[in-house]
């Protein structure tokens, strides 16, 4: 019913920057709301930054706090979010998730309704 397509990802030094962006499309609806998880190889997928559609509540996990920042454009239903002072720890997969009711906190895997395919980040040392 959603179809989330993400783009941005590359290949960084650590301390560079990226942005990831992410569109949907489909059955959405103004009450969806937005986010982005990642996964490293190997390990579980863990939650990034989340954000009201409508509305700017917007979640962090630790890790992030400070370097990261989500953002949306509401009437392009996209979503974004700036990775500034990237570190070799932040190398994974990164999806974009949406959810059809408010985010929980903290926000897990399981609040996802709708996934998209992923896109890379590579940060080099």
């Amino acid at each position: 019913q959603v179809q989330l397509v993400e783009s941005g990802g590359g290949l960084v030094q650590a301390g560079g920057s990226l942005s990831l962006s992410c569109a949907a499309s489909g059955r959405t609806s103004s009450n969806l709301r937005m986010g982005w998880f990642r996964q490293a190889p190997g390990k579980e997928r863990e939650f990034v930054a989340a954000i009201s559609w409508p509305g700017a509540s917007t979640y962090y996990a630790d890790s992030v706090k400070g370097r990261f920042t989500i953002s949306r454009d509401t009437a392009k239903k996209t979503v974004y979010m700036q990775m500034n002072s990237l570190k070799s720890e932040d190398t994974a997969v990164y999806y974009c998730a949406a959810r059809s009711s408010g985010w929980p906190n903290p926000v897990r895997a399981y609040d996802v309704d709708y996934w998209g395919r992923g896109t890379q980040v590579t940060v080099s040392s």
